[in-house]
């Protein structure tokens, strides 16, 4: 495809995506303004990543580490690692990463904390495991305020709440129910970090209606992966 072409369906689809946010934040008496857009850039090229800056996005997210990493050194941005944290990744990660979306592990946390670049501060979501049976990282509700504290005693971080994933095969509704309900009481808790991250391309108009700050949206964007692991 074209560059001039892929950057009409790129816009297109982007406007789309903004519109849909607006509608979302209408129906739920919120203000768009409180939404961040996280464009999941996975699998596809700098290019669309140059052309979607030009477009005014300024928020990125990766699920893998050195295709963030390549990435982030060519455009600039708020870049955000939302993927299974490995700690022989850490490193890296925080060389590159503005945000991280998936700390569920006390023993990443320290290990952040020694290797951030001198003078840096990394903004971090803590993972809720919506469905531990699930495999997909997380921690559990009922530790969610031990593993606030614990990020809470390093510099290093500023906490900005919870992250989630809609369970495979549940109603987003009822997964995002309950985490609003989660979030509330974390937020309680913890006033000084009130975002959440949750929502992808099938499922964040229910995540803004059930509170979330922060939507990561890949597909309806770029399109469908042909590869999308």
């Amino acid at each position: 495809m074209a560059q001039l072409e892929r950057r009409e369906v790129l816009s297109s689809n982007l406007i789309s995506v903004q519109e849909r946010i607006q509608t979302a934040c209408k129906s739920a008496g919120r203000n768009p303004e409180e939404i961040t857009l996280v464009a999941v850039t996975k699998t596809y090229p700098v290019s669309d990543v140059e052309i979607l800056a030009d477009l005014g996005v300024k928020d990125f997210g990766e699920n893998r580490e050195q295709e963030g990493r390549e990435k982030a050194m060519q455009v600039p941005g708020n870049w955000h690692f939302q993927g299974q944290i490995q700690s022989n990744k850490i490193a890296s990660i925080a060389s590159w990463a503005s945000v991280v979306h998936s700390l569920d592990d006390a023993k990443h946390v320290e290990r952040f904390a020694r290797v951030m670049p001198d003078g840096k501060t990394m903004k971090v979501f803590i993972q809720v495991a919506l469905n531990a049976s699930e495999g997909r990282g997380g921690v559990l509700p009922e530790f969610l305020a031990e593993m606030a504290e614990l990020i809470g005693s390093f510099s290093q971080f500023i906490l900005r709440g919870l992250m989630a994933v809609a369970p495979l095969g549940e109603d987003p509704n009822k997964a995002f129910e309950r985490l609003a309900r989660i979030h509330s009481v974390f937020s309680q808790q913890f006033p000084d970090s009130p975002a959440l991250s949750a929502g992808m391309s099938h499922d964040f108009e229910s995540a803004i209606s059930h509170g979330a700050t922060h939507v990561r949206i890949g597909s309806s964007i770029l399109g469908s992966r042909s590869n999308p692991l």
